[in-house]
């Protein structure tokens, strides 16, 4: 494991050296706050609370996290430096997590830089910051999770335009499945206890309790194991 730091400094600030990273930053912070202000009506609620930031967090990373993680190999494969890649003393282990990891503090970075809103939320009222604290965690364990399926349909074409739409749709029918209407629609065709283990495999039904200030075991385990279930058929992808 002594090649994933190398790989890390690598990739994550490669990102900083094309314009496209600081699009991504500003687009991510514009939308994200012009929601919260514009949509959810922070200033109208009275209320010191930064659940309508949350709120769209899963809509946001829908589109963004596949356009962050995207290049992370089919650019690899496209311009052939996969092979250099892997023609030095790193296994595929180590350059997934490198990576990944890379990325992953990338996007993080992208949510903490939402801190002035922070100050405004202290300035307005007594907020409960147990509740933001445990909204960050989940939001930066949910972009860990759309960020792995984001890295495996990368793995599996040279294309970055098809892995943006591969992404797309695998985390979008994993927000469905989560969602009330779909629970709803699908329980008058499917039993009960399948329509809640669909539910279960769901972004939105683990997101939920991070946004009002719940860390349950289950919800954590959940982002873990997938983005690492999703990791191993990194490697799997990349070694065939």
């Amino acid at each position: 494991m002594q090649q994933i730091c190398p790989l890390f400094k690598r990739e994550f600030l490669g990102y900083f050296r094309a314009p496209v990273a600081y699009v991504f930053l500003i687009v991510f912070l514009v939308a994200s706050t012009g929601l919260t202000f514009l949509v959810t009506h922070f200033y109208e609620n009275n209320v010191a609370s930064l659940d309508g930031y949350f709120f769209w967090h899963p809509w946001l990373f829908l589109f963004l996290v596949p356009a962050a993680g995207m290049r992370l190999w089919a650019e690899e494969k496209r311009t052939g430096t996969v092979e250099l890649l892997f023609t030095l003393p790193v296994t595929t282990l180590e350059a997934v997590l490198g990576k990944f990891l890379a990325a992953w503090a990338f996007l993080t970075l992208a949510i903490l830089m939402s801190f002035p809103l922070l100050l405004t939320l202290a300035y307005l009222g007594n907020a409960d910051w147990g509740v933001v604290f445990t909204s960050y965690v989940g939001s930066v364990l949910m972009a860990g999770s759309f960020l792995g399926v984001c890295s495996l349909t990368s793995a599996l074409t040279r294309n970055q335009v098809i892995s943006f739409v591969l992404s797309v749709l695998g985390c979008f029918v994993l927000m469905l499945l989560g969602m009330n209407y779909v629970s709803g629609l699908a329980s008058a065709y499917l039993p009960v206890g399948l329509v809640d283990l669909m539910a279960n495999f769901s972004f939105m039904t683990h997101f939920e309790p991070f946004r009002k200030g719940v860390i349950e075991l289950k919800d954590v385990m959940f982002f873990l194991s997938l983005t690492g279930f999703t990791l191993c058929l990194n490697v799997v992808a990349l070694e065939r």
